[in-house]
Formats: structure tokens, C-alpha cells, sequence
């Protein structure tokens, strides 16, 4: 049970600090700065709905305003078997000059979707983005200025949320600082989902069961040989609190998808794979946390001597802090471990959950 013990212990710390710190340590000795500079490539924004009809006319108006040159920017919107509001919203718009609408009946899918969108998308660059997210009027020319560097093949903006502090706002910053240091000196493994930016001719059919065409992609851009980086200044908004249900429900989809991965793309976890170590530190290693974590918890009720007690009694606070978090608790410094807590089992739950859907062929549906 010690082996076991240390093991877990190993795992997690290596997880949540070490990689980290490996990525700082690279990204000063090794780093590998973006050739950025003005740059105006034809550029098509592609989007996939699905009964977004409280957001999808402030987002057509969003994009519509995007400070990009008008000549130079196609939009295509799929919508995906919406019920009838979205769709009359999207007819109404269909006569602006730069909107392409594809209104689909039946329900296929967010990647099948896509498919859809990039036959009809014509720019040099296409950038993905989701119906939630307000993107900043600059933030198409800002990721733009990416691909002046010849070997950047994918640029992914960044998510703000309206309360970075706490919760999964302080998850997410954290979150971003990993993709700079993986940026800084190579590629980032995956991309922002709601904003990135993907070169044409890098781009081919997606699987039309993929989950995470967000990792999917960047990732077959890695394997062209070309980079994929993370632009801070290009920035879309989103509310940091979208209910405890939808957001758990939004995590398990996420992980469910990085499951899939091993199994659409196996080549993945061989040296076909430029960014293998980089995708199991990041991706892979957090699917073992909750099993990593219960090891842990176990082996210090097994085990005696007063490094395992000591071990037991932090593990029993920091899961006492998550449930002082359910209460409400909203200031001090208290209230900030409270929320880092409950982020951190809120978290892990939803990996138990994905592999539990992983093991018995449950499939996580695509929805608004």
C-alpha cells in the first residue's frame, strides 16, 4: 500500500505543480517567439447552433461589427436541427452580404456541422467560434497577426470570464497561464473552443463523432508540422457562472471527449505525435486524478505513522473546505480556499463521471 501511496502522491503532485514547472523552466530556456505582424488574410468565421435563440442575434450582431475589413470576411452559421426561432432569426439575416446559413432539420451534431460549414467557407483562414461568446471588435485582426509567421498553422484567442477570482474562473486562469508556457516554446494542446483560428489548407473532414474539435484539430495541425499558439490579446467573453449544472455537464462532455481522442486518433499516444509528452501531462494524467486521489485518501486510513496521519487530516479539510463552499460563503480569504476547493473535487467528479461514461459506451450529446 506505501508503493501505491507514494505513486498517487507522485502522480498528483507532478499533475498540478511539476508540469507547470517544467513548462516555465522551457519556456525561458527554450523560447520560441511568434514572427507576428500586420496581416489580412480573407478569413471566414464559422459557427454551429442549436436552439441559441436568446444569444444568436447579439452574436451575428457581434461578428457583423468585427473590426476586420468587410470584403475580407465570410460568415457561415449551421444551424443544427434548431427548433423553429433560431432559424427564423438566421432567415432573417440571410440577405447580409457576407453571411452564408445552411439550415439543417435533423440534429447531426456540432462536428458534422462543421463539416458543412467549411465546404462553404472561402478564406484564407478559418475561425471557429460558438454562439455564447462576445468576441472583442479588434480580436479577429489581433489573431490574425499570427499568421504572418509561416509555421503558425492554428492561433487560439483567449476566454475571459466575468469573475476570474474564484470557482472555475480561478481553474481557468490557471488554465490559460499552461497554454502561454506551452505557446512559448512550442504548441499548445488544443485550442480555445469558443475563438481560434485554423489555416484552410490545414484543415480536412472531421470525424463526425468527435467531441473536442477544439484539441482534434490543433492537434492534426501539430502533426502537419506546423505550430499552434495562444494569442492573450485576442480575447471572446463569457459569464463565468453558468449554473453548477450546465457547467458540470459541460466538464464531463470535455473529458468524455479526451477519452475519444485515444480511440479517433490512436497515433496520438506514438511518436507520430510532436506534442506526446506535452497531450499525456496535460490531457491524459488529469483523466487518473480522481482514482490518483482516492489511492491517496486510502492509503493514509491504512496506513500508520505520522506522515500518513498527517496526510489523512489535510485531505479531510481540504474536502471540508469544498463543502463550506456549497454554503454560500462569499468573502475573505476563507471563502477563496472554499471555492479552490470545490473547483478542485467539482473537477474531478466530472473525470469519475466521463470514465464512467468512457467504460460502458455511454455517449455525451452534442447541445446548446
Amino acid at each position: 500500500m506505501k508503493w501505491a501511496f507514494w505513486c498517487a502522491v507522485a502522480v498528483i503532485t507532478y499533475t498540478y505543480f511539476g508540469y507547470p514547472v517544467w513548462l516555465w523552466l522551457r519556456s525561458r530556456r527554450r523560447p520560441q517567439a511568434v514572427r507576428m505582424g500586420p496581416f489580412t488574410p480573407s478569413v471566414s468565421m464559422v459557427m454551429v447552433v442549436r436552439n441559441e435563440e436568446q444569444v444568436l442575434e447579439r452574436k451575428l450582431e457581434n461578428l457583423f461589427s468585427l473590426d476586420y475589413p468587410a470584403d475580407l470576411l465570410q460568415i457561415v452559421v449551421v444551424s443544427d436541427g434548431s427548433s423553429d426561432l433560431p432559424d427564423d432569426i438566421l432567415r432573417r439575416k440571410a440577405d447580409h452580404p457576407r453571411l452564408s446559413v445552411v439550415l439543417k432539420q435533423l440534429a447531426r451534431g456540432k462536428a458534422s456541422g462543421l463539416n458543412d460549414a467549411l465546404e462553404l467557407a472561402q478564406g484564407e483562414i478559418v475561425v471557429f467560434t460558438d454562439a455564447r461568446q462576445r468576441l472583442e471588435l479588434d480580436s479577429v485582426r489581433l489573431l490574425m497577426e499570427n499568421f504572418a509567421d509561416a509555421q503558425v498553422g492554428c492561433a487560439s484567442g483567449e476566454l475571459m470570464l466575468g469573475d476570474p477570482e474564484y470557482g472555475l474562473g480561478l481553474y481557468w486562469s490557471v488554465e490559460k497561464q499552461i497554454r502561454e508556457w506551452e505557446a512559448a516554446s512550442g504548441s499548445v494542446v488544443g485550442a480555445t473552443g469558443a475563438f481560434y483560428a485554423v489555416r484552410r489548407n490545414l484543415l480536412a473532414p472531421i470525424p463526425t463523432e468527435t467531441i473536442l474539435d477544439d484539441v482534434y484539430i490543433p492537434l492534426q495541425v501539430v502533426r502537419s508540422g506546423s505550430r499552434v499558439v495562444f494569442d492573450g490579446r485576442a480575447k471572446a467573453w463569457d459569464s463565468a457562472d453558468l449554473g453548477r449544472e450546465r457547467e458540470f455537464a459541460r466538464k464531463v462532455r470535455t473529458l468524455s471527449g479526451n477519452y475519444q481522442l485515444l480511440q479517433l486518433a490512436p497515433w496520438l499516444l506514438s511518436s507520430k505525435n510532436p506534442v506526446r509528452f506535452e497531450f499525456v501531462s496535460h490531457k491524459l494524467l488529469r483523466l487518473l486524478m480522481p482514482f490518483a486521489l482516492a489511492t491517496a485518501l486510502i492509503g493514509s486510513i491504512v496506513l500508520s505513522g505520522p506522515i500518513y496521519r498527517s496526510a489523512l487530516v489535510l485531505q479531510l479539510a481540504f474536502y471540508g473546505l469544498s463543502l463550506l463552499a456549497m454554503t454560500g460563503l462569499k468573502r475573505g480569504m476563507l471563502a477563496g480556499l472554499a471555492n479552490g476547493a470545490y473547483t478542485f473535487v467539482f473537477l474531478n467528479t466530472a473525470a469519475l463521471v466521463a470514465f464512467v461514461n468512457f467504460v460502458t459506451g455511454r455517449k455525451v450529446v452534442w447541445g446548446r
